[in-house]
């Protein structure tokens, strides 16, 4: 059976850098990683963690922290993360918050320090200093995905400036009774991200010149079904039917499409439509949208997860977002007459 000096002569490096090249610990050029990866692969050598772990202190697992299961936004960022730390001879391990506050404080208090991971992912959640202290207390690295946390290096989108954009888009084609399917207070989860939307809408309004008009927000949960409900709603009031529509997410945007062909509306000829985050069925609907990329944010907080594994200090990250024009966005009707 093959051992680690075997893979370094086949691959002409030291015993050292095989071993960096196949744990992602420690600086190792790309050529020479896939050299050291090819010659593991020939020699069907493959390094065991449990040993790996017994010399290095670590267990070579990552634990990726979500609030609940049921968003695809979540598990495209696992996904992301996934992918990148399997690369690197990394497993993940998921923990899932929903329940009740006890399940919380049990995950970050017991969970996380006696599964022995060597570093944490923060998907999407505003920590309290209770839970920062609990896993700044376990000496690991930790990255944040979503929002700003003190002390936390985070990969992160400007929601404002992102609903800003998908309004702007609207307000570009002439649009001027503009629409918000946006989140309630009521439904706010981890940084916010109903009201930084609603803020980005409504500051794309005001510097345009359009006055915010009250009766044109509809308070909304994140989903197909309310979008749907919503902007059945929006429309049961003649005195303030909109031209276009900017909902805070594409689920929400495509229950506002299935509403509007319901109520014999043509989108976009009679209601231009955009939403937020280029959700997996948005293309298919034919949704314009602002892209959030989030499998590259997962990938991304895996790579600054194995910076800092490596001793480097890093710092948060903004995300790039990007407006996709499809077909559900075209100017206003013109006026009758």
């Amino acid at each position: 059976m093959a051992d680690i000096s075997d893979v370094a002569r086949l691959a002409g490096v030291s015993n050292a850098t095989v071993s960096r090249a196949l744990s992602g610990r420690g600086p190792v050029s790309p050529t020479t990683q896939i050299k050291v990866r090819e010659a593991a692969r020939q020699l069907g050598y493959a390094v065991s963690p449990n040993a790996s772990g017994l010399a290095s202190g670590r267990t070579a697992t990552v634990g990726v922290v979500v609030p609940f299961l049921t968003s695809w936004f979540y598990t495209a960022v696992i996904e992301g993360a996934q992918a990148e730390l399997v690369t690197r001879g990394y497993d993940v391990t998921l923990y899932n918050l929903m329940g009740s506050g006890d399940q919380r404080a049990a995950v970050f208090e017991k969970s996380l320090a006696r599964k022995r991971v060597d570093a944490v992912i923060a998907v999407s959640l505003e920590l309290t200093d209770a839970e920062l202290g609990s896993l700044n207390a376990m000496g690991k690295p930790v990255v944040g995905v979503g929002g700003p946390l003190e002390g936390v290096p985070t990969i992160s989108i400007d929601d404002v400036a992102v609903a800003t954009l998908a309004t702007s888009h609207l307000i570009a084609l002439g649009h001027r009774r503009i629409a918000h399917l946006g989140g309630d207070p009521e439904w706010e989860r981890d940084f916010h991200v109903p009201s930084n939307r609603r803020q980005g809408y409504e500051a794309a309004l005001r510097e345009a010149g359009i006055e915010v008009d009250p009766a044109l927000f509809f308070p909304t949960e994140f989903g197909i079904e309310s979008g749907y409900r919503s902007t059945k709603r929006m429309f049961s009031d003649p005195r303030h039917v909109p031209t276009a529509i900017m909902a805070a997410s594409d689920e929400m945007a495509i229950g506002a499409m299935l509403a509007a062909r319901d109520l014999g509306l043509r989108v976009p000829h009679d209601l231009s439509i955009v939403g937020i985050d280029d959700y997996r069925l948005s293309e298919f609907h034919g949704l314009t949208t602002v892209a959030q990329y989030p499998a590259r944010q997962g990938r991304a907080a895996a790579q600054m997860v194995m910076r800092m594994l490596a001793g480097e200090v890093v710092e948060a990250a903004p995300v790039d977002y990007d407006l996709i024009v499809r077909s559900s966005t075209a100017r206003p009707p013109a006026p009758e007459g």
